[in-house]
């Protein structure tokens, strides 16, 4: 299971294909991570990631807001029972399902505010936008995460010019689910990755593809 050339414009990953996911701030390439294909369709694209996944955080660059978090806290790898990210085309969030405990129970939704996806020939590219939306599979309403990490995020400098915008898609998210509206599939809660998929890793030169 290797990097394919169907993510470049007009293609597609084929389900089992290597998509690095990695995140661009402010024109540079800031951190990369492989992740599983699992669906990749005109309505859809469904990424996994696994435990052990690797984190890539390129040497170069000036980073005008300082090294990724993870990188500067010594994270390297994806740990727990990994997380299935769902995406729609043209969207600034993914909807990413967790699992909790030894018998992988679903532990809830998240609502992943972030940069819509773009593909690239290995991958696609997106940025995390801090501020997100729990519903934990036990609870009756979902929760805002992270609000005041955001507002720091804002004094640093990283979303120049969009902090209304991205405040604005957690509103509308949080309007949808109090509509009763639900834009996924429930039954990804209970999917299951391929037992045979071996943890993937970070192509050689991922780091020099343009954004």
């Amino acid at each position: 299971m290797g990097a394919t050339g169907r993510g470049a414009a007009g293609r597609r990953f084929a389900p089992g294909d290597v998509v690095v996911r990695r995140e661009v701030l402010r024109g540079e390439i800031w951190f990369a991570v492989p992740t599983i294909c699992v669906e990749d369709s005109p309505g859809l694209l469904a990424l996994y990631l696994p435990p052990g996944a690797e984190f890539g955080f390129p040497e170069r660059g000036s980073f005008p807001c300082g090294r990724h978090p993870w990188q500067t806290a010594g994270r390297r790898r994806w740990h727990g029972h990994g997380k299935l990210m769902l995406h729609r085309p043209g969207e600034a969030h993914s909807i990413d399902v967790f699992w909790t405990g030894p018998e992988r129970e679903f532990a809830g939704w998240y609502f992943n505010l972030q940069d819509p996806v773009r593909r690239t020939p290995i991958g696609v590219d997106t940025l995390d936008h801090e501020l997100d939306l729990w519903w934990a599979a036990d609870a009756d309403r979902y929760v805002f995460k992270d609000v005041e990490m955001f507002a720091q995020r804002l004094v640093e400098g990283r979303y120049p010019g969009r902090a209304e915008a991205i405040r604005a898609e957690g509103d509308r998210i949080a309007a949808l689910l109090d509509a009763g509206r639900r834009w996924w599939d429930p039954a990804w809660a209970r999917w299951c990755p391929d037992p045979d998929w071996p943890v993937p890793r970070l192509p050689e030169g991922w780091d020099s593809v343009p954004c």
